[in-house]
């Protein structure tokens, strides 16, 4: 429709209800911008930067392009731990807005990161927080690591500085050491998995190989160089390692995933190989002293010896006068001899004197004798004593009958008494004791009397 053609038109004053002023478009477009876009991250390179007196920062953010103005204010770019310069690229987190006074479309940054390194960083922090809290970094949970292995592996490129380090110290601190490398890719994609897979195969061929101890590690380099270090799958293969690792990554101030894990952390590779390697001058060292100590023990025990032999030839004597000495010493014994022997005969004569008069005092004949002598005058004492005892006992026996004849029942019968028995034999002591009819037997001095009882008397009074 041409304008012309047009009823009313919109710029005129019966339209103003639906006219804007420039500060309302730029507060709807603000508020429209806000609400949409609350929170955005954005990756480019810095330009134009300016840092004013008020402590804000103003900046563009370009890529190859387009560009975009950014604002951190002085609350936020304190939390900044970098030093943003023109030219460097960083992610920018922030809000979408419009600064209502010149209507410039910008971006209002709540914090920036260094782009690469920063994002390598931020997962480096995640990843360590999360093996932190599963204890992978706890000390118990580490290998002890010796200062001398007689089998050592390393796992790193083949090509690499770090692997002519190790075995430059080894070589020169202690080179019974044995190196086998395990070659890997330390940099690039696929190259973390090809560690685990060196650590996994070093680990099953431990006990064929006589491994001892790894060393996996690489040279410096920045940080996406060394990010195969700090990869998960890495990490977990060196915490479920069997043999004891030492992690050998070319940088001296920041740690890596994988010297957390580790049983060992070595700054550089040549320190690991001075950590696992006993120093051989401390060997010539010790070997030299033990050395001085074996030859003193020698001169001195040599020493001694001839000292004993010198005492020893001082005692030898020529054999003519240890004959003489000899000699001497078996007439002296030979003396001794034979007055023991005579001094013996002359004890053992006097025993058998004494034993000889012992044995005529107790000859048997003497003894016999004697006896004889007091067997005789016994029985004279016998025949007395028995005599004696008859004669008492004779007097005593006549005594005795004379009393128990004058006691006796039968002399009392004799004299013209009896004795009244019933037929049970019970002896009848009074007429009471008798009944009319009964049997009595009556016993007199010579003969018996059996009666029946026809009348009982009682005793008159």
């Amino acid at each position: 429709m041409a304008y012309s053609s047009r009823d009313k038109n919109p710029y005129d004053k019966d339209h103003a209800e639906k006219i804007l002023s420039v500060s309302s478009l730029n507060r709807m477009a603000r508020s429209l911008l806000e609400s949409n876009f609350p929170a955005v991250i954005v990756e480019g390179e810095i330009s134009n930067l300016a840092m004013p007196s008020s402590g804000h920062w103003y900046l563009t953010l370009k890529d190859k392009s387009s560009q975009i103005r950014c604002a951190l204010f002085l609350n936020r770019n304190r939390l900044v731990h970098f030093k943003p310069e023109n030219g460097k690229q960083i992610i920018a987190r922030g809000r979408l807005s419009i600064y209502e006074g010149r209507g410039d479309y910008q971006l209002i940054l709540d914090g920036m990161e260094e782009a690469g390194d920063g994002a390598l960083q931020r997962a480096f922090e995640q990843l360590k927080r999360k093996l932190h809290d599963e204890g992978l970094f706890a000390e118990e949970n580490k290998q002890e690591m010796l200062s001398r292995y007689q089998h050592i592996g390393v796992i790193t490129s083949a090509t690499g500085a770090a692997v002519q380090d190790i075995l430059s110290i080894f070589a020169r601190r202690f080179p019974a050491t044995r190196i086998t490398l395990l070659p890997v890719a330390v940099q690039g994609r696929g190259a973390a998995a090809e560690i685990v897979c060196a650590i996994e195969r070093a680990n099953a061929l431990a006990d064929k190989l006589g491994l001892q101890a790894l060393i996996v590690g690489r040279g410096g380099g920045s940080l996406e160089d060394l990010q195969a270090f700090n990869e998960e799958p890495l990490a977990r293969a060196i915490s479920a390692s069997r043999l004891p690792i030492c992690s050998a990554v070319g940088h001296e101030v920041d740690f890596s995933i994988a010297d957390l894990v580790a049983d060992l952390r070595a700054p550089t590779p040549s320190a690991a190989a001075e950590l696992l390697s006993p120093n051989q001058e401390d060997y010539f060292e010790l070997l030299i002293s033990y050395s001085a100590q074996f030859k003193n023990a020698i001169s001195l025990a040599v020493q001694q010896c001839r000292q004993q032999l010198t005492w020893i030839a001082k005692q030898l004597k020529h054999p003519d006068r240890r004959l003489q000495e000899q000699a001497q010493n078996l007439d002296r014994l030979d003396i001794r001899l034979c007055r023991a022997v005579s001094s013996n005969i002359t004890t053992q004569r006097t025993e058998l004197t004494q034993m000889q008069r012992t044995l005529s005092a107790n000859s048997p004949k003497q003894l016999l004798e004697r006896n004889q002598i007091r067997l005789t005058s016994g029985r004279g004492r016998l025949g007395q004593s028995l005599r004696s005892g008859l004669a008492t006992h004779r007097s005593s026996l006549q005594t005795l009958s004379r009393s128990l004849n004058s006691v006796s029942p039968l002399n009392t019968l004799g004299r013209g008494y009896s004795i009244t028995t019933d037929n049970t034999s019970k002896v009848i002591r009074s007429a009471e004791e008798v009944r009319i009819g009964a049997i009595i037997t009556s016993r007199l001095g010579e003969g018996e009397i059996i009666s029946t009882v026809n009348a009982v008397a009682k005793k008159r009074p």
